[in-house]
């Protein structure tokens, strides 16, 4: 995968670099590379993500994830690398309006990088609930999202693997879409869509 790289990369990105390019992320989940940004860090790589239920449908939810990097750290940072990410979905009313929904949400993102055994600092964050009522020519224009944006400073060395903040980045699209992840051995039967 090509990334925001000013200079030759310095190996703990390029170690980064391979563990995504190798990353297998489970079934309707498509991901792509976007550009990265250009000032925040000297090297950086960003991903776009869809879940779907199948090609066909409009994707459950949708995420991006960046992968900074400062060799030489980042005060604010608290590290050399830096983890933000941003996943939305659409999600029932009744779920959009429930007071606890941003707490919840909020710990779909910690035990997922805890469940995979990430070890990360300074996390931060925020999750929106919102909606949106039609009206007149709109009345079937209803609309109620759960949005969660958060970054993190990851360990990453060869004891520490990007691939597990991967696997955790992906079963935090899953739960905001409504899929929760499946234990190891587990296929997922398609039922329809939430």
């Amino acid at each position: 995968m090509p990334a925001n790289v000013t200079n030759i990369a310095p190996e703990p990105f390029a170690r980064a670099l391979r563990e995504l390019s190798g990353m297998r992320w489970r079934r309707h989940f498509t991901v792509d590379e976007i550009g990265s940004p250009q000032r925040i860090a000297p090297h950086s790589v960003a991903i776009e993500a869809e879940l779907s239920l199948d090609d066909t449908e409009d994707p459950l939810a949708t995420g991006r994830l960046i992968l900074l990097h400062d060799p030489l750290g980042n005060e604010s940072w608290a590290g050399t690398f830096r983890l933000v990410t941003y996943v939305r979905a659409e999600v029932e009313m009744d779920i959009v309006t429930d007071p606890l929904l941003p707490e919840v949400a909020w710990s779909w993102f910690t035990e997922a990088l805890e469940t995979h055994g990430c070890v990360a600092s300074a996390l931060a964050g925020t999750v929106t609930a919102s909606y949106g009522k039609g009206f007149g020519e709109m009345t079937d224009a209803d609309r109620a999202e759960v949005e969660l944006r958060s970054s993190w400073t990851p360990t990453l060395d060869q004891d520490h693997p990007l691939t597990s903040h991967l696997a955790a980045w992906q079963d935090l699209v899953g739960q905001v879409a409504g899929q929760p992840p499946y234990p190891v051995g587990v296929a997922h039967l398609p039922t329809g869509r939430r």
